[in-house]
């Protein structure tokens, strides 16, 4: 059904809605393959073409931000971000460190004060922040995360031009997700996409074929079961934690694959002014999920509070058939097993030994993924706590942004915002280095957006989580489900319409 949106009349409401929702992961499409970007033609996009090009390009940071704000220019910054912690490998906290360290010894004298925040805490803290005017100047966000403080007002307008790089070297879906009413307020720090993984081994002794992940979501569920039947073990690590960004990256392409959606943002000109969270398509998507969690028990009974970190300790314990991740997943695995003795460490090598990541399961309508990554954004004068230092946001921006930190910072587990980066001897470093990185690349052009509007926030943290817990639990059947979160989402944006 169409909802017709009275944004002048509703506004307020739905705004007041969204300072009490929590933080989102959010994505956007990656655009068609024509070659629209200068550095890189993704008309070639593949395995092959992206080692082809890395490596061949040398860059320097310094040089180019110098161009916008003087290496000697003495300020502050106050920055906000989600940074390194303990789930991640450690690779990307020593990263962390080394770009600290790089920008004190570029911009010696700009005062920088950092918040690493986390990731499910980070959005209701910069919005108590910014009703008090007390905000930081920069913050970096998930994808989509901005378009709700884009839509109140809050951030600046931003765009690479800025901070002395081209539009055009960054992917267009992803600067849709900073573009409010035809405005840039953004510039793209990182995009990710993420594969499916499994065990070989556990493939293997469930009567699979170790080397092919299933090519279906209805294969999906067949395996989990068959694992679940032949050893006892977890088949697929179904997340559904309530108000965790982790439960709509996971679900929403299963949804997607079905051929559902929450609004029409899988279809080639979204309007985001149709609900198809009651859809056939979104209604199969979630008897799926039912069926391995209710009815052949595969799924992990602690799936209703897990995130993703909570089916790491299962899966190198050789306890967990397949999960959706990143590839850091991978170094992260390699990590556990270090850290493992005895018959641990027999069970943790054999598991990261027999590791295999492979393309997201197709579904009757598509193959999907979320197109995920993060944001930067400087806030304006007003909501910044002692005011906006604009010259030294702008040379942190430039700095964070560059084809060398955008690659760097990304190191396991996505890919450079900013394509030129692709070119550099990093990307080829960890072409060579992180196993599996191109697999989960690849799945880049299978990215599908979470609308491109304020309320995407609590409609994928809020209101989807809560219909796969309603079905999961029995509390509602999956048509009451489905439509009692159909009529949210419509509410939400139509005003009740």
């Amino acid at each position: 059904m169409a909802i017709r949106r009275h944004r002048s009349e509703h506004l307020s409401r739905r705004l007041a809605r969204l300072l009490g929702a929590t933080a989102a992961s959010v994505a956007v499409l990656v655009a068609s393959t024509a070659a629209f970007a200068q550095s890189i033609d993704v008309s070639k996009w593949s395995p092959d073409y992206i080692r082809s090009i890395a490596g061949t390009e040398k860059f320097d940071t310094a040089g180019e931000c110098s161009k916008i704000v003087p290496l000697d220019y003495k300020g502050r910054l106050t920055y906000w971000w989600t940074g390194p912690n303990d789930s991640q490998p450690e690779i990307e906290r020593r990263i962390n460190d080394e770009f600290w360290a790089a920008w004190k010894k570029t911009y010696p004298n700009i005062q920088t004060d950092a918040q690493n925040i986390d990731y499910n805490v980070l959005l209701d803290k910069l919005r108590t922040a910014t009703l008090g005017n007390a905000g930081p100047m920069v913050v970096r966000l998930q994808i989509l995360g901005g378009v709700e403080f884009e839509a109140k007002g809050y951030f600046q307008e931003l765009k690479p031009e800025d901070v002395g790089y081209a539009t055009a070297d960054f992917w267009p879906g992803a600067m849709k997700s900073v573009t409010w009413e035809e405005k840039t307020y953004g510039i793209p720090t990182n995009n990710e996409t993420m594969a499916l993984i499994w065990n070989a081994d556990i493939f293997k002794r469930a009567g699979l074929d170790p080397e092919q992940p299933p090519k279906t979501w209805d294969d999906l569920v067949r395996y989990s079961k068959q694992i679940k039947d032949k050893l006892g073990v977890a088949g697929y690590g179904l997340v559904a934690k309530q108000n965790a960004g982790n439960t709509p990256f996971r679900f929403m392409p299963q949804l997607w694959a079905y051929g559902g959606g929450a609004l029409d943002e899988s279809t080639e000109k979204p309007t985001y002014e149709t609900e198809m969270l009651d859809s056939d398509g979104s209604k199969a998507a979630l008897q799926a999920a039912v069926d391995m969690y209710v009815r052949d028990k595969s799924a992990p009974t602690s799936a209703l509070t897990n995130t993703q970190a909570e089916n790491q300790g299962p899966f190198i314990a050789g306890q967990l058939g397949m999960m959706i991740a990143h590839p850091g997943e991978y170094a992260k695995m390699l990590d556990m097993a270090g850290k493992a003795t005895g018959k641990d460490k027999e069970t943790a090598d054999n598991v990261v030994a027999n590791m295999r990541y492979g393309l997201m399961p197709e579904g009757p309508a598509r193959r999907a993924v979320v197109f995920g990554g993060s944001n930067i954004h400087i806030l304006k004068n007003d909501y910044v706590d002692g005011g906006l230092d604009e010259q030294a946001a702008k040379a942190f921006v430039c700095f964070w942004t560059s084809p060398e930190w955008s690659t760097k910072l990304a190191w396991t587990g996505s890919n450079p915002g900013n394509l030129r980066g692709f070119r550099t001897q990093w990307m080829k470093e960890r072409l060579d280095t992180i196993k599996f990185l191109d697999v989960t690349t690849s799945m880049l052009p299978s990215g599908i957006p979470f609308p491109v509007v304020p309320e995407s926030t609590e409609i994928m943290n809020i209101i989807v989580p809560d219909m796969l817990q309603n079905a999961l639990t029995g509390k509602m059947t999956v048509d009451e489900a489905t439509e009692d979160a159909a009529a949210k989402a419509k509410d939400l944006i139509g005003g009740g319409l």
